[in-house]
């Protein structure tokens, strides 16, 4: 795990059914907060964490994921045309030259752990990085993902980022057990996914962001269905634990729970208020003088 992160993989699979009708034809990574798409904000933060090779695993549905990081020529053409510089350098700059996106089908919607293990070729033996585009998170230092990186590599172990939620909501998120946080990590001791408040081990629950060895992949081959009849992410973390020392990692940064609506109006409310431009407007409408 000394190895620098070179491959994140974006587990985009999913339908988005609490942004119907929306997400009947919108890829709900591709909902906008201002004027990025969520994907974009997962993807600044890989390739700030040193990603050069972003796996994308989707379905056979969803293609616009993959228009959006591809090459938009008419477009291109017409602001350049029309002497747009600024708009172009936008649209040219939603990926670095350097970093490539790989597109992985996961043919059936069989869980988390299912959708990382379709990334297994592209991978190989190397660790990697996760990161679900619904979880939006911010900071204005380093992003959460690069703080992982490093402190995986520095480590020579596996960090999986947890946050402290209410524990009536311990039945949402996998849940940790883990030694005593120290600053900003504590190895776990065990994980459990989707526990009732009152069988949840603690209220440390797993957000968004993991960094992982190759190792996993095997022990996800051997993962049988778990809740949900699917295969989980966590029970594969759960089998690594007995190999070597796995940390829960709490970032630093603010999280967006963007795969709901109130989240996804936290967030946009957030990222406008930042904008000197609109935050004005924001504090208009929230006087109601707007």
């Amino acid at each position: 795990m000394s190895q620098a992160l070179r491959k994140v993989v974006f587990p985009v699979a999913g339908l988005g059914t609490r942004f119907l009708p929306a997400s009947k034809v919108v890829a709900k990574e591709m909902l906008p907060v201002l004027d990025k798409p969520l994907i974009q904000y997962a993807v600044d933060e890989a390739v700030e964490a040193g990603a050069d090779t972003l796996v994308f695993v989707t379905n056979r549905y969803k293609h616009a994921i993959a228009d959006y990081f591809d090459t938009a020529f008419e477009l291109e053409h017409k602001l350049e045309r029309a002497g747009k510089r600024d708009l172009l350098a936008a649209v040219r700059g939603v990926l670095p030259a350097h970093v490539r996106c790989v597109f992985v089908t996961q043919a059936e919607a069989l869980g988390l752990g299912h959708a990382v293990l379709c990334a297994k070729p592209v991978i190989g033996d190397e660790p990697f990085g996760v990161i679900l585009p619904d979880d939006l998170i911010w900071n204005r230092g380093k992003g959460a993902l690069r703080q992982m990186a490093e402190f995986a590599a520095a480590e020579n172990a596996a960090a999986i980022a947890v946050e402290e939620v209410p524990r009536s909501d311990t039945h949402k998120y996998g849940i940790v057990d883990a030694a005593a946080i120290d600053q900003r990590a504590g190895v776990i001791r065990h994980v459990v996914e989707k526990p009732k408040p009152e069988e949840a081990p603690s209220n440390l629950a797993i957000v968004g962001r993991y960094v992982l060895p190759g190792r996993i992949f095997g022990l996800l081959e051997q993962t049988r269905p778990g809740a949900g009849g699917e295969i989980q992410l966590t029970d594969g973390i759960a089998a690594l634990l007995a190999e070597q020392k796995v940390y829960a990692y709490r970032f630093e940064g603010t999280r967006f729970d963007c795969g709901s609506k109130p989240g996804l109006v936290k967030a946009t409310l957030h990222f406008a208020l930042q904008d000197p431009a609109l935050a004005q407007v924001v504090r208009e409408v929230v006087a109601g003088e707007g």
